[in-house]
């Protein structure tokens, strides 16, 4: 298993009553899987994907990455399981406007302290990999929507990262260039990679095997195809 859930619960303190934004989630993630989480607005899915991805800590639970127990890890120690084992793909790109397309896929690398050739070599592959080799040296504001979120997947990747994490990638986009997004999460899950996925949109979650639904913070619904 890559990821392994047990009776994870995520709690907000708001003045005098309490918010259970998740509760009671178990739940195991094969290696190579590739997963859809459904669910309205506040049903919880995104609160766990930032958990998912050591953005966030659980108020109580277990969460095995890999073997590791990552819920209590400190500050310093998530940061480092982040860069290593995980890709994040956002609904709004989070690129850095002054940048360049290379600049931008090279800063999760930057962090990690590889050399600036090495640097170099490794975005543009990634920038390869999503057929946007002759747009490296484009600022985000010259490029399409789905162009950004292309730059945004390259950057996702660049670390090689086993596990592609992405919250609504689609949800900024045309029907065409969403369709050309979630072939790239299809090509890469056929590769190996484990994919979650948050989405509210049926059509995309059809392009999983596995999809999970929420509603009040609560699982309800694990439907494998």
């Amino acid at each position: 298993m890559t990821i392994a859930l047990l009776d994870i619960a995520k709690e907000y303190h708001m003045g005098d009553s309490v918010v259970h934004a998740l509760s009671g989630i178990s739940l195991r993630v094969a290696s190579g899987e590739f997963t859809s989480i459904m669910g309205p607005s506040g049903s919880g899915k995104s609160t766990l994907m930032n958990i998912l991805g050591c953005l966030d800590r659980p108020s109580r639970g277990s969460y095995l990455l890999d073997g590791q127990e990552v819920a209590r890890l400190n500050d310093d120690q998530l940061a480092l399981t982040r860069n290593k084992k995980i890709g994040f793909v956002f609904q709004n790109f989070n690129l850095l406007p002054r940048m360049s397309a290379l600049q931008n896929v090279a800063l999760p690398i930057v962090y990690a302290g590889v050399g600036k050739q090495q640097r170099l070599e490794r975005s543009e592959e990634a920038l390869s990999m999503v057929g946007l080799a002759d747009r490296k040296d484009h600022r985000p504001n010259e490029l399409s929507g789905g162009q950004r979120q292309r730059v945004a997947i390259a950057r996702a990747l660049v670390n090689n990262p086993a596990i592609i994490m992405a919250d609504e990638p689609t949800g900024n986009l045309d029907s065409r260039s969403g369709t050309e997004i979630m072939d790239i999460f299809t090509l890469l899950n056929q590769q190996g990679r484990t994919i979650l996925l948050v989405t509210h949109e049926p059509e995309i979650a059809a392009y999983s095997r596995r999809v999970i639904h929420f509603k009040d913070g609560c699982m309800v619904k694990d439907e494998r195809r």
